[in-house]
């Protein structure tokens, strides 16, 4: 059964829309990534909602992740962390917009210090023209038992598109082997 947590509910039109690429977006400024995983759909939307289970996940292919600090309601704010395999740690923030379980997550992203304040892009020594806000839209869709996941990141710069692409297919394939984990 879906809970809506602060959000109406879209039309089946309006949810497929989330798992397209829309035709007018800019070049370089949106990325889109998508993945289906063997793992039901209650058990993925845990995977991205709980702390404990996103930091067994989250990041790209050798980094961890230690801190995940998540109030998951509509206006609560996260602060979850990547730590490169060197020992770097880099730290993000956001507020949640909109929360549809087990169906959608809606919430802004944004480059942070340890304590969660917002701090430019450079701070990281990122490339490019960062806006201090991106939106990030995370949709969880069931399809016989799996569950297909598409990732929307407004705001990237085009010398980050790729990179940030990279980052979240390796981050996939993290949560892949997480959720093999979770349902053995």
């Amino acid at each position: 059964m879906e809970k809506v947590l602060g959000a109406i509910m879209s039309d089946h039109t309006g949810r497929q829309a989330y798992a397209e690429r829309p035709s007018n977006e800019k070049s370089g400024q949106t990325f889109f990534a998508e993945r289906v995983f063997d793992a039901p759909r209650e058990l993925v939307w845990k995977a991205w909602t709980e702390p404990e289970r996103l930091k067994e996940w989250w990041g790209p292919k050798g980094f961890t992740s230690p801190v995940a600090k998540t109030d998951l309601r509509v206006g609560g704010s996260y602060l979850w962390s990547m730590r490169s395999p060197d020992g770097q740690d880099f730290f993000s923030t956001g507020v949640f917009r909109e929360i549809v379980e087990p169906e959608r997550l809606v919430f802004t992203d944004s480059f942070a210090d340890a304590e969660g304040n917002v701090v430019p892009a450079s701070h990281y020594g990122m490339p490019g023209d960062w806006p201090a806000e991106n939106v990030m839209t995370v949709t969880f869709e069931e399809r016989d038992g799996r569950t297909a996941v598409a990732v929307r990141e407004e705001g990237i710069p085009e010398e980050m598109r790729g990179p940030s692409e990279a980052g979240m297919r390796e981050s996939f394939e993290k949560l892949a082997d997480y959720l093999k984990k979770a349902r053995a």
